[in-house]
């Protein structure tokens, strides 16, 4: 199975990058990443339709999973459950999409088969980057059985 993370915002070089470079390097699991530019508008709800529709057209078909506070939070054996159904039912690519600062609009949302939170708290993009990064990891070695997940 592949995967895909469209993030609005470009990363700079720092801890959180290269925290999500191991990780991503980790995996067996091929991860590509898509940043795509801050939208420029003058409102809230401009900037996240403009990105809502950049985010959507990187992902295009691709079972879609948005990262937003508003979600489910799952536990990470919950999440590695999830992708390891989707991955069974013949699921080529899961595409994991992280908003701007205004959040993501209600279009990709609406799209999502899964709206995943890492908890109600206002995490940095970059570091959410790394978090996912990590539970991605995590759901592929307890899939595989690998002690790396030790719950």
């Amino acid at each position: 199975m592949k995967l895909l993370v469209v993030a609005v915002g470009k990363a700079r070089r720092g801890a959180e990058q290269a925290l999500h470079d191991d990780y991503a390097r980790r995996l067996a699991w091929p991860l590509r990443l898509v940043e795509l530019p801050d939208a420029r508008a003058p409102t809230s709800d401009e900037r996240k339709r403009k990105e809502g529709r950049a985010i959507l057209d990187a992902v295009g078909t691709t079972t879609l999973v948005a990262l937003d506070p508003r979600g489910t939070a799952l536990s990470s054996e919950a999440l590695a459950e999830r992708i390891g159904r989707w991955r069974d039912e013949g699921t080529g690519e899961l595409a994991f999409v992280i908003g701007g600062p205004d959040g993501l609009d209600e279009a990709v949302r609406s799209k999502a088969a899964l709206t995943l939170s890492f908890g109600p708290a206002t995490w940095p993009h970059l570091l959410v980057r790394a978090m996912l990064a990590e539970q991605l990891y995590r759901a592929q070695t307890i899939l595989s059985g690998h002690p790396y997940h030790r719950a």
